[in-house]
């Protein structure tokens, strides 16, 4: 099913993809109908500006000019994905074959994904394998692989045999490669560390050369593991071009929350002042220091009412909190693109979110990741806009409110899992040298 999905999804993009082609590779009708028939992707928009259809390897030729434009072989995204879109271009010679071979390279991430899903929660996995959102952005941008890493970091963490301890490092370094493709996972590493600190389910997988009831040299383990991955993986970029590695940081630094971010920054400050808030230097200057300090915040607040949920029964909800703060950082971020769904279906599908929330959120997403495009198509064609404008907006504000309740569900909720660990919990361990709850809680 997931197949066949995932098939819908590249006919769906391959609509720009089809007739004439320029002398540079790039489809004559992709600029025609991409954002009419909504069948825009970034694949293909990107074939052209970042040397991908002269077959440059990404970043070790790079740069970006002082106004913080990329030339060269630079990219917008961490050095994983780069190299990906690489592979996708090594045999293409038009924007339409880069899609294609994009997509073949990108299919068996989403397949193994729904694989692992299946594996972890059953039935529920449909919601990944079979959603619109796959049809809609499967082959949109190189989301696939990275969502892959998140799932296998918990598939291995909470469905393989080893201990604790090699679970959590195995899990720490899929955190890692995701942080190398698309960012969000690394931050998913805090609450594994814990979860491993305070002897996974139940407390009952605690190492017996733990502390005091907390396993302080696991955590660190997967932790160090997790920044050693990141070193790595990086550290090749860096010392060949260090303009280039850097160039993806420097352009995202360096967005503005405009008409392209789809966020509450640009869409609240529209509201309010009926107008762009590009041109506005003390807003935009304003949005890019809030914003990663209440994403932090919001990080901060999940962890600390996960651990408290742990002093209230034993188990540190590690999936829980790391949804909880990839919702804060999809809500709070100044850029948000509608294949981030992607990002949160594994999170809808391994925690008990009621149905109806799920149906009303893919609903939400849709009008935004098609709403967004109609809305272009308009301006540009001098069409009134303002239907196009209200679906984009009921989208934006409803998939605000309903990140706002799963960051809050998912730290409540029960989880889907129906698979655990069957190792035997290491022994060695005596209840005086343990805190218990009742005592942490004191």
């Amino acid at each position: 099913m997931c197949a066949l999905t995932l098939f819908a999804g590249y006919l769906n993009k391959a609509r720009c993809a089809e007739g004439a082609v320029r002398p540079d590779g790039r489809t004559v009708v992709f600029d025609q109908i991409k954002d009419k028939d909504v069948c825009y992707s970034d694949i293909q928009l990107l074939w052209l500006g970042r040397d991908i259809n002269n077959h440059v390897f990404p970043y070790l030729s790079g740069s970006t000019t002082p106004d913080g434009a990329m030339v060269g072989g630079s990219v917008e995204y961490p050095v994983l994905s780069g190299v990906l879109m690489w592979m996708g271009a090594y045999y293409a010679t038009t924007d339409g074959e880069f899609l294609k071979y994009s997509a073949l390279l990108m299919a068996p991430f989403a397949l193994l994904t729904a694989w692992m899903l299946g594996r972890l929660s059953g039935r529920a996995a449909f919601w990944w394998a079979i959603g619109p959102p796959l049809v809609l952005y499967a082959f949109h941008n190189w989301e696939l692989p990275v969502v892959l890493t998140s799932v296998a970091a918990i598939y291995l963490v909470m469905a393989t045999n080893f201990s604790l301890r090699t679970r959590g490092v195995l899990g720490a370094v899929m955190l890692a490669l995701g942080f190398c493709l698309k960012i969000y996972p690394g931050a998913f590493v805090l609450p594994l560390m814990i979860y491993i600190l305070t002897g996974g389910r139940d407390g009952k997988e605690l190492d017996r050369r733990a502390y005091r009831g907390f396993d302080i040299v696991g955590a660190a383990q997967a932790g160090f593991a997790a920044a050693v991955t990141v070193v790595v993986v990086n550290v090749p970029f860096i010392l060949g071009n260090y303009e280039g590695w850097a160039a993806s940081f420097i352009f995202q630094r360096n967005r503005t929350a405009d008409i392209t971010t789809n966020s509450i920054w640009y869409w609240g400050y529209h509201a309010i002042y009926d107008a762009a808030a590009t041109d506005d230097k003390a807003y935009q200057d304003l949005v890019s220091t809030l914003s990663p300090l209440l994403i932090l915040m919001s990080f901060a607040l999940a962890a600390g009412w996960g651990f408290r949920r742990y002093l209230q029964n034993g188990t540190f909800n590690w999936i829980g909190v790391s949804g909880a703060m990839l919702c804060s950082f999809m809500l709070l971020h100044k850029v948000y693109s509608p294949q981030y769904a992607l990002w949160l279906m594994p999170f809808l599908v391994l925690i008990a979110v009621p149905w109806p929330i799920v149906v009303a959120y893919i609903a939400a997403n849709a009008c935004v990741g098609i709403g967004i495009f109609r809305y272009f198509y308009a301006l540009s064609h001098g069409i009134n806009p303002l239907a196009e404008e209200r679906i984009v907006q009921v989208g934006v504000w409803s998939q605000s409110v309903l990140l706002v309740y799963f960051f809050v569900t998912f730290l409540w909720a029960k989880s889907r899992i129906s698979v655990a660990p069957s190792s035997t919990p290491p022994t060695g361990s005596s209840t005086p040298d343990r805190l218990t709850k009742s005592s942490l809680g004191r």
